[in-house]
């Protein structure tokens, strides 16, 4: 059963509409084709959704850098849920951690620094040195760690990534795609909101020395408040960029990028792409009834099924009114009796005939089952309906 949401108008002017239509649709559908990121590397995504809106080359598997850090912020926060973890754990900073090369935050060797800090070390100026301290504190060796880091990728569903660190420098095999990137910085924004609040930190000072966040976008950029930057000579210049507007969310992934400022202008460029074409449009609210199914033995013949939960879809904009909920049901027929909000089945949100999301669909109101002489006559009156339909047959 399917409910359109395109409004049409019988009128003789049904010409015209249909010209209006097609050149209301046509235009984003036409800035969509014709824009080419300038990233050879880059996906964008929906964040609520997981949708893709654009990629390129997304499955490439690549040095990430620092965007390996990612994950080991991801494994640090998991810590913190399952309470292996506090936020003042005073951290043991071993000599290891403390010769760490490249970004840092100033470790000192034999020192004990709260794990708060060094979550915001990681998180706003990349910090190798406070990678190494952590991995050592929560698995006992960066080894350890790195097999979990490994481990959880696959639970992920992260096909092109492998780590052979915690921080991402340079090393044999270590490697992420773009698009295992984006899944993975929505996974971590989606179940550890607070990421956002530490990485939209503009600076940090330890052990007295001051440093700014190293993300081009904050700032810069309406919205911005994460994620991640990265580089090195065999990575390049790479970025995971996000930014909320307007209720939507978008994650951005730029990869192998020569210098900073095509970086920036890379993942400027994807974010504005997003906004400019797309939007989250509610498509059905939680208890909208959206169509009626028919019911099997029951006083009525049909009972009316709602949305189980509020619906979004991104969608083009100005597509809004071409959406179609299809509703699937488990069975032909719902059996009476049926009480009130049994799950009888999903309902498919389409656009274009794609199925952009799905969500169950449940009984609006409880359906008693009929009589035993009203069911006979039901059942007579279909024997007769067939015969008529066998005899024009």
């Amino acid at each position: 059963m399917r409910r359109h949401r395109k409004k049409r108008k019988n009128t003789g002017w049904i010409w015209m509409a249909a010209l209006v239509l097609f050149l209301s649709t046509a235009a984003p559908a036409s800035a969509q084709e014709k824009f080419d990121s300038t990233a050879e590397y880059a996906i964008l995504m929906e964040a609520s959704t997981g949708k893709i809106l654009y990629e390129k080359n997304a499955d490439k598997p690549l040095p990430p850098a620092s965007i390996t850090k990612i994950m080991t912020l991801l494994l640090g926060f998991e810590a913190l849920e399952k309470g292996e973890a506090g936020w003042d754990d005073l951290v043991t900073v071993s000599e290891k951690a403390w010769r760490m090369e490249g970004s840092r935050m100033f470790l000192e060797p034999g020192t004990k620094v709260p794990l708060h800090d060094i979550m915001t070390g990681i998180s706003v100026v990349s910090a190798n040195d406070g990678c190494i301290a952590l991995a050592e504190h929560l698995c006992g060796s960066e080894e350890a760690f790195v097999q979990r880091m490994n481990e959880r990728a696959k639970e992920l569903g992260l096909t092109q990534t492998q780590f052979k660190n915690a921080n991402g420098l340079p090393a044999e095999g270590h490697h992420m795609s773009a698009r295992d990137i984006a899944v993975l910085a929505r996974y971590l924004i989606t179940n550890h909101p607070k990421i956002l609040e530490i990485e939209s930190t503009t600076d940090f000072t330890f052990n007295g020395v001051y440093q700014k966040n190293r993300n081009p976008l904050l700032g810069n950029y309406p919205g911005a408040d994460g994620l991640k930057t990265g580089s090195t000579d065999e990575a390049g210049f790479c970025l995971v960029g996000t930014a909320e507007q307007n209720g939507m969310r978008l994650i951005s992934v730029v990869l192998k990028m020569k210098n900073e400022e095509v970086r920036k202008t890379a993942s400027v460029e994807l974010l504005d792409y997003g906004y400019q074409n797309f939007e989250l449009y509610e498509v059905a609210k939680e208890g909208e009834i959206i169509d009626e199914v028919p019911v099997r033995n029951g006083k009525e013949l049909n009972v009316p099924v709602k949305i189980n939960e509020p619906v979004s879809a991104v969608v083009p904009k100005d597509r809004k009114e071409d959406i179609e909920i299809t509703v699937v049901p488990k069975k032909e027929t719902v059996p009476a009796p049926a009480a009130a909000n049994t799950v009888v089945g999903k309902a498919e949100i389409r656009l274009d005939g794609e199925v952009l999301t799905t969500a169950e669909v449940s009984t609006a109101k409880e359906v008693e089952k009929a009589g035993f002489f009203t069911i006979l006559l039901r059942n007579i009156a279909d024997f007769f309906r067939s015969l008529f339909k066998v005899s024009r047959g």
